[in-house]
Protein backbone atom coordinates (compact mmCIF):
# COMPACT_ATOMS: atom_id res chain seq x y z
CA UNK A 1 0.00 0.00 0.00
CA UNK A 2 1.47 3.54 -1.22
CA UNK A 3 2.45 5.91 2.06
CA UNK A 4 0.93 9.28 1.53
CA UNK A 5 3.92 11.52 1.63
CA UNK A 6 1.92 13.50 4.58
CA UNK A 7 2.38 10.71 6.38
CA UNK A 8 5.99 9.80 5.60
CA UNK A 9 6.90 13.14 7.14
CA UNK A 10 5.00 13.54 10.48
CA UNK A 11 7.03 9.73 10.62
CA UNK A 12 10.50 10.13 9.47
CA UNK A 13 12.46 13.15 9.44
CA UNK A 14 15.44 13.33 6.98
CA UNK A 15 17.75 13.74 9.75
CA UNK A 16 16.47 9.92 10.61
CA UNK A 17 14.81 11.11 13.83
CA UNK A 18 10.83 10.27 14.43
CA UNK A 19 8.93 12.95 14.07
CA UNK A 20 6.50 12.57 16.51
CA UNK A 21 8.00 10.96 19.25
CA UNK A 22 9.92 13.75 19.07
CA UNK A 23 6.65 16.17 19.03
CA UNK A 24 5.88 14.20 22.35
CA UNK A 25 8.80 14.58 23.81
CA UNK A 26 8.66 18.45 23.62
CA UNK A 27 4.77 17.84 24.99
CA UNK A 28 6.01 16.21 27.88
CA UNK A 29 8.92 19.34 28.90
CA UNK A 30 6.42 22.08 28.10
CA UNK A 31 4.32 20.22 30.54
CA UNK A 32 6.49 19.88 33.03
CA UNK A 33 7.99 23.75 32.42
CA UNK A 34 4.48 24.90 33.22
CA UNK A 35 4.39 22.69 36.44
CA UNK A 36 3.22 19.23 35.36
CA UNK A 37 -1.37 20.65 33.93
CA UNK A 38 -2.04 21.67 31.26
CA UNK A 39 -4.60 22.52 28.61
CA UNK A 40 -4.60 21.60 24.89
CA UNK A 41 -4.53 25.53 24.34
CA UNK A 42 -1.75 26.17 26.45
CA UNK A 43 0.46 23.44 24.63
CA UNK A 44 -0.77 24.70 21.14
CA UNK A 45 0.30 28.13 21.94
CA UNK A 46 3.56 27.13 23.58
CA UNK A 47 4.56 24.89 20.95
CA UNK A 48 2.96 26.54 17.65
CA UNK A 49 1.41 23.11 16.48
CA UNK A 50 -2.11 22.59 15.89
CA UNK A 51 -4.72 21.16 18.31
CA UNK A 52 -6.07 18.18 16.34
CA UNK A 53 -1.69 17.28 16.27
CA UNK A 54 -1.36 18.44 19.70
CA UNK A 55 -4.58 15.78 20.83
CA UNK A 56 -3.63 12.77 18.83
CA UNK A 57 -0.12 12.61 20.73
CA UNK A 58 -1.58 13.30 23.75
CA UNK A 59 -4.20 10.48 23.63
CA UNK A 60 -1.28 8.60 23.08
CA UNK A 61 0.59 9.62 25.58
CA UNK A 62 -2.58 9.04 27.99
CA UNK A 63 -3.32 5.53 26.31
CA UNK A 64 0.78 4.83 27.49
CA UNK A 65 0.33 6.00 31.13
CA UNK A 66 2.67 8.88 30.53
CA UNK A 67 0.14 11.41 30.44
CA UNK A 68 -3.34 11.87 32.82
CA UNK A 69 -6.52 13.32 31.18
CA UNK A 70 -8.42 15.58 34.23
CA UNK A 71 -11.79 15.75 35.29
CA UNK A 72 -11.52 18.91 34.20
CA UNK A 73 -10.04 18.05 30.72
CA UNK A 74 -6.55 19.49 31.61
CA UNK A 75 -3.96 17.54 30.92
CA UNK A 76 -1.29 16.09 33.85
CA UNK A 77 2.01 14.49 33.73
CA UNK A 78 1.09 10.55 34.16
CA UNK A 79 2.49 8.38 36.92
CA UNK A 80 4.60 6.27 34.12
CA UNK A 81 7.13 9.29 34.41
CA UNK A 82 7.73 8.85 37.91
CA UNK A 83 9.47 5.38 37.17
CA UNK A 84 11.51 6.66 34.80
CA UNK A 85 12.80 9.23 36.21
CA UNK A 86 13.89 7.74 39.56
CA UNK A 87 15.91 5.41 37.34
CA UNK A 88 17.22 8.40 35.90
CA UNK A 89 17.92 9.94 38.91
CA UNK A 90 20.11 7.48 39.91
CA UNK A 91 21.91 6.60 36.78
CA UNK A 92 22.71 10.12 37.07
CA UNK A 93 24.30 10.23 40.63
CA UNK A 94 26.25 7.35 39.70
CA UNK A 95 27.85 9.33 37.13
CA UNK A 96 28.44 12.27 39.14
CA UNK A 97 29.72 10.29 42.13
CA UNK A 98 33.71 10.17 40.85
CA UNK A 99 33.29 13.84 40.33
CA UNK A 100 31.71 14.34 43.93
CA UNK A 101 35.17 12.15 45.46
CA UNK A 102 36.90 14.24 43.74
CA UNK A 103 35.56 17.58 45.27
CA UNK A 104 35.95 15.56 48.62
CA UNK A 105 39.53 15.44 48.33
CA UNK A 106 40.65 18.56 47.06
CA UNK A 107 37.97 20.39 49.25
CA UNK A 108 37.75 18.17 52.27
CA UNK A 109 34.29 18.72 52.53
CA UNK A 110 30.96 16.35 51.49
CA UNK A 111 30.17 16.61 48.25
CA UNK A 112 26.30 16.55 46.84
CA UNK A 113 24.58 16.93 43.42
CA UNK A 114 21.40 18.07 43.22
CA UNK A 115 18.61 18.44 40.38
CA UNK A 116 15.30 20.71 40.44
CA UNK A 117 12.46 18.07 40.34
CA UNK A 118 8.68 20.08 39.49
CA UNK A 119 8.95 22.95 42.73
CA UNK A 120 11.66 20.88 45.16
CA UNK A 121 15.11 20.05 45.07
CA UNK A 122 15.59 16.93 45.19
CA UNK A 123 19.73 15.75 46.00
CA UNK A 124 20.54 12.36 43.64
CA UNK A 125 24.31 12.00 44.79
CA UNK A 126 26.52 12.42 47.85
CA UNK A 127 30.33 11.60 48.87
CA UNK A 128 30.68 12.54 52.61
CA UNK A 129 33.44 14.04 54.07
CA UNK A 130 36.73 12.37 55.65
CA UNK A 131 36.33 14.52 58.91
CA UNK A 132 35.08 12.87 61.78
CA UNK A 133 32.42 16.62 61.78
CA UNK A 134 30.52 15.86 58.48
CA UNK A 135 27.38 17.19 56.82
CA UNK A 136 25.13 14.40 55.63
CA UNK A 137 22.33 14.44 53.63
CA UNK A 138 20.40 11.37 52.91
CA UNK A 139 20.07 10.71 49.19
CA UNK A 140 16.48 11.34 47.44
CA UNK A 141 15.72 13.87 50.28
CA UNK A 142 13.95 16.49 49.03
CA UNK A 143 13.73 20.24 50.37
CA UNK A 144 12.31 23.65 49.42
CA UNK A 145 14.97 25.66 46.87
CA UNK A 146 14.94 29.50 48.51
CA UNK A 147 16.92 28.09 51.41
CA UNK A 148 19.76 26.03 49.73
CA UNK A 149 22.51 26.99 47.67
CA UNK A 150 21.90 24.20 44.96
CA UNK A 151 18.48 25.55 44.60
CA UNK A 152 20.25 29.25 44.14
CA UNK A 153 22.62 27.84 41.84
CA UNK A 154 19.76 26.34 40.19
CA UNK A 155 17.53 29.07 39.75
CA UNK A 156 19.88 32.03 39.27
CA UNK A 157 19.23 32.09 35.69
CA UNK A 158 15.34 31.70 35.49
CA UNK A 159 13.15 34.63 34.78
CA UNK A 160 12.17 36.51 38.01
CA UNK A 161 8.43 36.07 36.66
CA UNK A 162 9.13 32.50 36.95
CA UNK A 163 11.11 32.13 40.35
CA UNK A 164 8.15 34.55 42.07
CA UNK A 165 5.48 31.74 40.80
CA UNK A 166 7.60 29.02 42.14
CA UNK A 167 8.19 30.94 45.45
CA UNK A 168 4.33 31.72 45.38
CA UNK A 169 3.56 27.97 45.07
CA UNK A 170 5.98 26.50 47.57
CA UNK A 171 5.85 29.44 50.19
CA UNK A 172 9.11 30.47 52.10
CA UNK A 173 8.82 28.74 55.57
CA UNK A 174 12.31 29.38 57.96
CA UNK A 175 14.32 26.66 58.38
CA UNK A 176 16.24 28.86 60.63
CA UNK A 177 16.27 32.49 61.40
CA UNK A 178 18.57 32.82 58.33
CA UNK A 179 16.68 31.58 56.08
CA UNK A 180 15.63 34.46 53.38
CA UNK A 181 11.53 34.58 53.65
CA UNK A 182 10.43 37.09 51.13
CA UNK A 183 10.81 36.84 47.18
CA UNK A 184 12.53 40.03 46.79
CA UNK A 185 15.30 39.22 49.36
CA UNK A 186 15.84 36.05 47.12
CA UNK A 187 15.50 37.64 43.95
CA UNK A 188 18.59 39.90 45.41
CA UNK A 189 20.24 36.52 46.35
CA UNK A 190 19.56 35.41 42.79
CA UNK A 191 21.92 38.36 41.29
CA UNK A 192 24.44 38.42 43.68
CA UNK A 193 24.93 34.31 42.80
CA UNK A 194 25.17 35.45 38.76
CA UNK A 195 27.63 38.24 39.59
CA UNK A 196 29.54 35.88 41.92
CA UNK A 197 29.01 32.70 39.93
CA UNK A 198 28.59 30.52 42.65
CA UNK A 199 25.72 30.47 45.23
CA UNK A 200 26.24 30.64 49.08
CA UNK A 201 23.47 28.85 51.99
CA UNK A 202 25.39 30.74 55.03
CA UNK A 203 23.65 28.96 58.12
CA UNK A 204 20.06 29.29 55.35
CA UNK A 205 19.24 25.34 55.57
CA UNK A 206 21.22 24.63 58.97
CA UNK A 207 22.45 26.56 61.88
CA UNK A 208 26.04 25.85 61.58
CA UNK A 209 26.46 24.97 57.99
CA UNK A 210 27.96 26.53 55.15
CA UNK A 211 27.32 24.94 51.58
CA UNK A 212 28.80 26.67 48.27
CA UNK A 213 26.84 25.81 44.99
CA UNK A 214 27.67 26.18 41.25
CA UNK A 215 25.17 25.14 38.69
CA UNK A 216 26.79 21.98 35.87
CA UNK A 217 26.57 24.01 32.84
CA UNK A 218 25.04 22.99 29.24
CA UNK A 219 24.14 20.08 31.28
CA UNK A 220 21.36 17.88 29.51
CA UNK A 221 19.04 18.50 32.65
CA UNK A 222 19.43 21.21 35.68
CA UNK A 223 21.90 20.39 38.10
CA UNK A 224 24.17 21.96 40.52
CA UNK A 225 26.61 20.10 43.03
CA UNK A 226 27.73 21.58 46.05
CA UNK A 227 30.38 21.06 48.88
CA UNK A 228 28.56 21.07 52.79
CA UNK A 229 30.34 21.65 55.70
CA UNK A 230 30.66 23.52 59.05
CA UNK A 231 30.75 27.28 59.39
CA UNK A 232 33.90 27.03 61.04
CA UNK A 233 35.82 25.46 58.27
CA UNK A 234 34.08 26.91 55.70
CA UNK A 235 35.21 30.10 56.08
CA UNK A 236 36.12 32.84 54.15
CA UNK A 237 39.02 32.42 53.04
CA UNK A 238 38.39 28.39 52.45
CA UNK A 239 35.77 29.86 49.56
CA UNK A 240 38.26 31.38 47.75
CA UNK A 241 40.31 28.00 47.46
CA UNK A 242 36.88 25.70 47.27
CA UNK A 243 34.89 27.60 44.19
CA UNK A 244 37.52 27.42 41.34
CA UNK A 245 37.54 23.48 42.42
CA UNK A 246 33.72 23.24 42.51
CA UNK A 247 33.30 25.46 38.73
CA UNK A 248 36.06 23.08 37.01
CA UNK A 249 34.65 20.29 38.68
CA UNK A 250 31.37 21.38 37.25
CA UNK A 251 32.57 21.97 34.04
CA UNK A 252 34.13 18.60 33.44
CA UNK A 253 31.13 16.64 34.77
CA UNK A 254 29.01 18.54 32.47
CA UNK A 255 31.27 17.23 29.64
CA UNK A 256 31.10 14.03 30.46
CA UNK A 257 27.36 14.33 30.86
CA UNK A 258 26.65 15.58 27.23
CA UNK A 259 29.34 12.46 25.86
CA UNK A 260 27.37 10.32 27.29
CA UNK A 261 23.65 11.48 26.22
CA UNK A 262 22.35 11.51 29.95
Amino acid sequence: MPTSSASTTDSVKSGGGVQSLERAFDLLERMADAGGEVGLSELSASSGLPLPTIHRLMRTLVVCGYVRQQSNRRYALGPRLIRLGESASRLLGTWARPYLARLVEETGETANMALLDGDEIVYVAQVPSKHSMRMFTEVGRRVLPHSTGVGKALLANVPDAEVRALLGRTGMPAATERTITTPEGFLDALAEVRRLGYAVDDNEQEVGVRCLAVSVPDSPTAAAISISGPAGRVTEAAVEKIVPVLQQVAVELSQALVSSGA
